[in-house]
């Protein structure tokens, strides 16, 4: 399988200098633009450095592109040298860049601009038509691709075997579940020839262990409140730090101190309630939804969560999770977009029933590729 990097151990090296015996970890140095068809993931949590690691893969092909022919024939398959790279980014995620140029490979501590060599796209025809329009690129970094179609991981098989073009992914695999982002992600690991699995540090304040997982949670009144198994799985947003109850925050966490209060709730509960409602025994349903709005200290959601983490260290925070509101609007977006267990017709009629907020619901389900039209403006 072809590697990442030129992983030669140095401790052979450091020896031929005099070096005590140490443990030598395996050299990290530059990227490998040689080998053709490379399908490269760069995956963990957010903060872990994904898109440094692809902005330093940039670099190295500036440093690359430097050398003589007698280098070309070697990172090239026709007229599609590796050395050459183009940066992809989702047409809705440029919101979380509003501080940064037009032309930025952003991340957390700054950017490298790419110039012309930069396109927003929202589908995997998107990204055949950069191709088509580039050929003498040989590399495309794709930021985010789980938010793609799941198209998008054939679209670079295909190219990867036919042109010798090397694809990078830095993305997230897992979602704030825990769970696989969703059916792109998986098939974007399934046609991968390398992984590189990136940590950052445990964001909790008393913990210094390796995070894996990214966590979602909302900012209120100064209290964590950790998002609910049913919160919209997508939610487009800015990578500042916010204090809302509806756009949350996230921060790199290892499993101890990575909070998910709802799951056995929503197995237990709130799908039951759909599947039933679906069949057209919806007055359980939409009393629960009520519930969830008006009291949610009455409803089973809270029965729920008090049973499960009654003696728990952290109870007052898993607690917290009923503080950002929307309860109502998340429980029935996640049964119309996540789980199909209610129509459209329900959808609009449950929410005028309850008077919910749609235009959080508008832009939810048009975030997570269900767009329903609601008359009523979304205003944050």
């Amino acid at each position: 399988m072809p590697k990442i990097e030129n992983m030669n151990t140095g401790e052979d090296f450091l020896k031929s200098l005099g070096f005590p015996t140490l443990d030598v970890h395996e050299t990290f140095t530059h990227f490998d633009f040689t080998t053709p068809g490379r399908r490269v993931l760069l995956i963990g949590p957010m903060g872990a450095g994904k898109t440094e690691t692809a902005a330093r893969i940039w670099r190295d092909a500036s440093v690359a592109m430097k050398k003589s022919d007698e280098v070309r024939t070697r990172t090239s398959t026709g007229i599609a040298d590796r050395r050459r790279i183009f940066f992809i980014r989702y047409t809705s995620d440029s919101s979380r860049f509003q501080d940064y140029p037009d032309d930025a490979l952003a991340y957390r501590s700054g950017y490298i601009r790419c110039g012309s060599n930069i396109a927003h796209i929202s589908d995997s025809f998107g990204l055949e038509q950069v191709i088509k329009d580039n050929p003498e690129v040989g590399t495309y970094i794709i930021d985010e691709a789980s938010f793609f179609d799941e198209r998008i991981a054939y679209v670079a098989r295909n190219y990867s075997l036919e042109r010798g073009c090397m694809f990078v992914f830095p993305t997230l695999m897992l979602n704030f579940r825990k769970e696989f982002f969703n059916s792109t992600a998986r098939l974007i690991l399934d046609m991968a020839t390398d992984v590189i699995p990136l940590t950052a540090y445990c964001e909790h304040r008393d913990c210094l262990s390796s995070a894996f997982y990214t966590y979602r949670y909302y900012s209120v009144d100064g209290r964590e409140c950790p998002a609910l198994y049913f919160d919209p799985l997508i939610i487009i947003g800015g990578d500042r730090v916010k204090n809302s109850s509806l756009e949350p925050d996230y921060a790199a966490r290892c499993d101890r101190h990575h909070y998910l209060p709802g799951k056995e709730y929503t197995f237990f509960t709130l799908k039951p309630l759909g599947e039933d409602a679906g069949k057209g025994n919806v007055d359980a349903l939409l009393n629960e939804l009520r519930l969830l709005k008006e009291n949610p200290v009455r409803s089973k959601l809270y029965e729920s969560l008090e049973k499960n983490y009654e003696g728990n260290p952290d109870r007052e925070i898993f607690m917290n999770s009923i503080l950002p509101g929307h309860l109502a609007e998340k429980a029935l977006a996640y049964l119309f977009c996540e789980q199909n267990m209610i129509g459209e017709s329900l959808l609009v009629r449950l929410s005028s029933d309850l008077d919910l907020d749609t235009g959080y619901l508008e832009k939810t389900l048009q975030e997570n590729r269900h767009p329903v039209s609601f008359s009523q403006p979304y205003l944050l």
